[in-house]
């Protein structure tokens, strides 16, 4: 085994990623372990690589940045274009509540930070430290120790206080306490997941708008002898007629479709729009004419045609050129009315009816190829991760800070991937990825992240802890990561009556921590606490930062 102890032993390639697989494999299997029905999940990746570290287990400093920070952008690289398309029409419905409550959050962990500091008379450098850890934000830390080079230069007190100490026996529980806030809003208010989840969902997609079929047998003479756009016209709605009963004979209505008297009419609507509609046209037919054959057929076909993705429905005039009809559209698990102004997007399933000649015409312009979905869009994402760096390297003068302030590796490819998820289509950056290869970018991204901050925690974890004032800084860490955000979660829950996923994406989001959204996610199997987290991050890292050097430059 002596040949096993040098690879251990040993700077190499081999060993780094020896050392990896160990601390993720050991990490990812125990935190499937559950205590009182909890567990960690991948966020045990950070504590197996604490282990590691501090057993002696090393891996060459610049390379063990590079996997930390690589795998930080593919992690929220990964996020943004999941939450890009459905980010901005969330952020107009509550972005502004989201922010101003990520905004307390941050505001009462530095009230809390400098409460400490009065308190107990703990060093504001060393307290900084401990808040930057407890609330898991490195940006925030080096904006504090830049700060605190300055002032401590022109003091010239000495030597400068290792603040990353305060930072490294805080962080482990910043991770954790997040977490645990969580778990405990939801035990203490006695929460179901599922129902969150059902809830969120009808929210996000009211029941009432979602489509539904109805047969009506057309007994209004209001609407005889005229076309389907002036029947809209007249019913103030715009309804979707598929398919026509005249005389016995089964037809696809079209926009020059004549409805007649006693003619049996199949109307594609938003289900709170149903009774209005048939009111105005009629009554309810016995008949289904979805049952009824003949040459018209139903197919339910796929958008792989990256030209058509982000083109509107309407703009395409599939019913007018290829005599269809199109009455829903399957997108995320739901089912969406197939309104003219809806946006396409690759992966989405159209419920088509026409004959089968016009079908495969209808399939030609789609693409309906599962395999088009299955190869990787390499270079929109590499484009996009190359942008978001520049994006996060550009300097933002602030008046009154010392230093610019920058979105950083996280900031700036998160932005993108968003923009991107959103409006690659104008471009022909089509970002789709499978909701299979999504998630796995972002979980090795999110693997190698927490390996390599344990494993650079490891060697100072427990010295700090044991020697000095760890203990107290580890306690002073605990508070400054609980106090807000069970405040704001409580709050947001109970007086704000926000969703649970909404609440757990926007406390990961306000403490700008990655483990605690790889948990939600976990735990939600939806892009709920993604949304959230990423509504309020950019606010939240500029927040952080600024908080952080405040507190150096007013209170020291």
């Amino acid at each position: 085994m002596a040949w096993f102890t040098d690879l251990l032993g040993q700077d190499s390639v081999a060993q780094t990623i020896l050392i990896y697989c160990i601390v993720i494999a050991l990490g990812v299997s125990l935190g499937k372990i559950r205590i009182a029905g909890v567990s960690l999940g991948i966020a045990f990746v950070l504590f197996t690589g604490i282990a590691m570290g501090h057993l002696g287990f090393s891996v060459n400093r610049q390379v063990i940045d590079f996997i930390r920070d690589f795998g930080l952008i593919l992690f929220v690289f990964s996020i943004g274009l999941q939450v890009g398309p459905g980010f901005f029409s969330s952020f107009r419905k509550g972005g502004l509540t989201l922010n101003l409550l990520a905004m307390a959050v941050v505001i009462i962990g530095g009230v809390t930070a400098l409460s400490i500091h009065f308190i107990t008379g703990t060093s504001l450098p060393m307290m900084v430290g401990v808040m930057s850890g407890a609330v898991t934000n490195t940006p925030g830390l080096g904006a504090a120790q830049q700060a605190l080079a300055q002032v401590w230069t022109e003091a010239s007190a000495g030597e400068i206080p290792d603040i990353g100490l305060g930072y490294a026996v805080a962080y482990p529980f910043g991770v954790l306490g997040i977490i645990l806030t969580m778990v405990m809003i939801r035990r203490v208010l006695g929460l179901d997941i599922t129902k969150e989840l059902q809830l969120y969902n009808r929210e996000k997609y009211p029941e009432e708008a979602l489509p539904e079929r109805v047969s009506i047998l057309v007994t209004n003479p209001q609407v005889f002898d005229k076309t389907i756009p002036e029947i809209s016209g007249l019913i103030g709605r715009n309804i979707i007629i598929t398919r026509v009963l005249h005389n016995g004979e089964l037809s696809l209505a079209s926009s020059d479709t004549v409805i007649h008297e006693n003619d049996v009419i199949l109307v594609v609507t938003q289900k709170g729009l149903k009774d209005e509609i048939v009111r105005k046209t009629g009554v309810v037919s016995g008949m289904d004419l979805t049952a009824k054959g003949g040459r018209l057929i139903s197919r339910r076909l796929m958008v792989t045609n990256r030209q058509i993705s982000g083109k509107r429905l309407g703009a395409l005039k599939l019913r007018t050129r290829y005599n269809i009809n199109i009455t829903r559209i399957y997108r995320s698990g739901i089912e969406l009315i197939a309104s003219p102004q809806l946006r396409l997007q690759m992966g989405d399933r159209l419920t088509v009816v026409g004959d089968e000649q016009s079908i495969e015409r209808v399939i030609d312009e789609l693409g309906n190829s599962i395999k088009h979905l299955n190869e990787p869009n390499i270079i929109p994402i590499f484009i996009g991760i190359l942008l978001g760096i520049l994006l996060g390297s550009i300097p933002f003068n602030i008046p009154g800070l010392a230093h610019p302030v920058r979105l950083g590796l996280a900031g700036g490819p998160l932005i993108i991937a968003i923009l991107l998820g959103k409006y690659g289509y104008r471009f022909s950056l089509v970002s789709y990825t499978t909701p299979s290869a999504n998630l796995m970018l972002r979980e090795m991204g999110i693997v190698l992240f927490l390996a390599s901050v344990g494993i650079l925690s490891g060697e100072k974890f427990i010295p700090a802890l044991f020697s000095g004032d760890g203990f107290l800084w580890m306690g002073y860490g605990v508070i400054i990561t609980l106090i807000p955000l069970l405040i704001v979660g409580f709050f947001a829950r109970i007086i704000l009556r926000r969703n649970y996923f909404e609440i757990c994406g926007l406390l990961a989001g306000s403490t700008t921590d990655p483990p605690a959204l790889a948990y939600a996610n976990s735990i939600a199997h939806d892009e709920a606490p993604s949304i959230a987290y990423a509504t309020v991050y950019p606010l939240v890292m500029f927040l952080r930062i600024f908080v952080a050097q405040m507190m150096i430059l007013l209170f020291l």
